[in-house]
C-alpha cells in the first residue's frame, strides 16, 4: 500500500500516574487540529507493577481536506508487526512490547525511557530478580528501525514535570508523524494545568531525539553486593535497621556455619537470608511510610518548594491475614486455621485512604511502626523463623 492508504499506528504503554492518557489526548488533539483524521482507544492496566496501561492511536497521513468527505477505516487494536511507533515510559514495558512482537527493523520507531521502575516479578526472588537493562537495550537497537532511548524521567525531573511530557516531546522531535511542533506544544496549552512546566520538558524530550542537545546522564541502577564480606556488611545494617542489633547478630550467628565452607554458597545464603529476615509485614510498611527520608524524596521528586504543601495518600487494604500477623503467636495460629478451615484467608480485606501528610493520617501509621518492639512475639515472626530454620 502507498504511503496515503495506510494509517500510523502509536502504540504508548505507560505506568499510573505518569500521564499516559493525557499524552494521548495530546496526540489526538494535535492530530486533529493539523488536519488528520485520528483515532485512539485504551486498555487499562494491572495494580502492583505488573503491566503498564497502554493506548493506541492510529492517525490517517491525509488531511481532511483533500479525502473530499471520505472517512479512513481505523482499528481499535494493535496488532504485531503493524505498528510504527511504540513509545515506552520505562525500559521493561519496551522489552514487552518487543517480546509481543508490536516492534519491528522495517517500521518501527522505538521511543523508551532508559530508567527502571522495578516489576513486582523483579522484586519477588530473595536474590537479585532484577531484568539486565543493558540486554533490553541491546535489544531495542537490533529489533527497532529507529530506536529513540535516553533517560527521560532524569529529564522529566530536571524540568520540574512529569515524564509523559518529555515522552511527547520525543516523539515530536524523532519525526515520525507529520504533525508540526507548534501543533504538539498547543495541545498541551489546550489541556490547561500545569502546561507551563509541560512544555519545558515536551522542548527537552524534543532537543534530545532531534540530537540539538546531548541526552541525560542516568543514574546508575544500584549495584549487586559480590563479596561474602559486603555481603554480611549490609545484611548487618539492614537486619539492625529493621529489628535492632540483637535481630542482626542472630543473622551472624546463623550465618557461621556457612563461612566455613565454599565463598559462593556464604555469599549466596547471606544476601537471601538478610532479605528474608527483613521481611516485610504491616510493621515495617508502616515504619518506611512514616520516614522523614521518604516525605522529602516525595518532595523532591513532585518539585514541591520551601512551604508548599503536599498532600500525600496511602492506598492499603490489609485483611484478616495482615491482621493475624500481629497478633500474639497463639491467638494469630488459631485465628488463621480457622480462617482456612472456613476457606476465608483471602477474606475481610477492607480498602482504607491514609493521608499521611496530615497529623492524624501519619499518627495512625506511625502507631503500627511503634509495634516493632512487639514484633517477636507476633504469630507472624515466629512462622517466619521457623520456616527460616527448615530452609538453612
Amino acid at each position: 500500500m502507498s504511503a496515503t492508504e495506510q494509517s500510523i499506528n502509536v502504540l504508548i504503554g505507560a505506568l499510573g500516574g505518569e500521564g499516559g492518557g493525557v499524552m494521548a489526548d495530546w496526540l489526538m488533539d494535535a492530530a486533529s487540529a493539523a488536519g488528520f483524521p485520528a483515532q485512539a482507544t485504551s486498555i487499562p492496566g494491572v495494580a502492583q507493577r505488573t503491566g503498564a496501561t497502554t493506548y493506541y492511536l492510529e492517525i490517517y497521513p491525509a488531511k481532511r481536506e483533500v479525502l473530499d468527505g471520505r472517512e479512513p477505516v481505523l482499528a481499535l487494536t494493535p496488532t504485531p508487526a503493524n505498528v510504527d511507533v511504540v513509545i515506552a515510559s520505562e525500559l521493561v514495558e519496551a522489552a514487552r512490547a518487543m517480546q509481543n512482537g508490536y516492534v519491528t527493523p522495517e517500521r518501527t520507531t522505538l521511543i523508551a525511557s532508559t530508567h527502571r521502575i522495578y516489576a513486582t516479578a523483579e522484586k519477588v526472588p530473595g536474590g537479585d530478580g532484577r531484568a539486565d537493562s543493558s540486554r533490553i537495550i541491546e535489544a531495542a537497537r537490533a529489533l527497532a528501525k529507529a530506536p529513540v532511548l535516553f533517560d527521560m524521567q532524569r529529564l522529566a525531573q530536571e524540568n520540574g514535570t512529569v515524564i509523559n511530557a518529555v515522552l511527547f516531546g520525543a516523539l515530536a522531535g524523532s519525526g515520525v508523524l507529520p504533525i508540526p511542533r507548534d501543533a504538539c506544544e498547543q495541545a498541551i496549552r489546550n489541556a490547561g494545568r500545569g502546561a507551563d512546566a509541560s512544555l519545558r520538558g515536551f522542548a527537552a524530550g524534543h532537543d534530545v531525539a532531534k540530537g540539538m542537545r546531548p541526552a541525560p546522564v542516568g543514574l546508575a541502577p544500584a549495584r549487586r553486593a559480590t563479596s561474602l564480606e559486603e555481603v554480611l556488611d549490609l545484611g548487618v545494617a539492614r537486619l539492625t535497621d529493621y529489628q535492632g542489633k540483637a535481630y542482626a547478630q542472630l543473622f551472624l550467628e546463623r550465618m557461621k556455619p556457612f563461612l566455613e565452607g565454599d565463598a559462593r554458597l556464604a555469599t549466596a545464603v547471606g544476601r537471601h537470608l538478610a532479605v528474608w529476615m527483613s521481611y516485610e509485614d504491616v510493621i515495617r510498611v508502616a515504619d518506611l511510610k512514616t520516614r522523614a527520608s521518604r516525605f522529602e524524596r516525595v518532595r523532591r521528586e513532585v518539585g514541591a518548594k520551601d512551604g508548599e504543601p503536599v498532600v500525600i495518600v496511602d492506598y492499603l487494604k490489609p485483611g484478616l491475614e495482615e491482621f493475624a500477623s500481629i497478633l500474639p503467636a497463639a491467638l494469630g495460629r488459631r485465628l488463621v486455621a480457622w480462617a482456612e478451615r472456613k476457606g476465608k484467608v483471602g477474606a475481610f480485606h477492607v480498602g482504607i485512604h491514609i493521608k499521611t501528610s496530615t497529623l492524624l493520617g501519619f499518627l495512625l501509621v506511625r502507631m503500627l511502626a511503634w509495634l516493632k518492639p512487639w514484633r517477636p512475639r507476633s504469630y507472624r515472626y515466629g512462622e517466619e523463623q521457623r520456616l527460616i530454620e527448615r530452609w538453612l
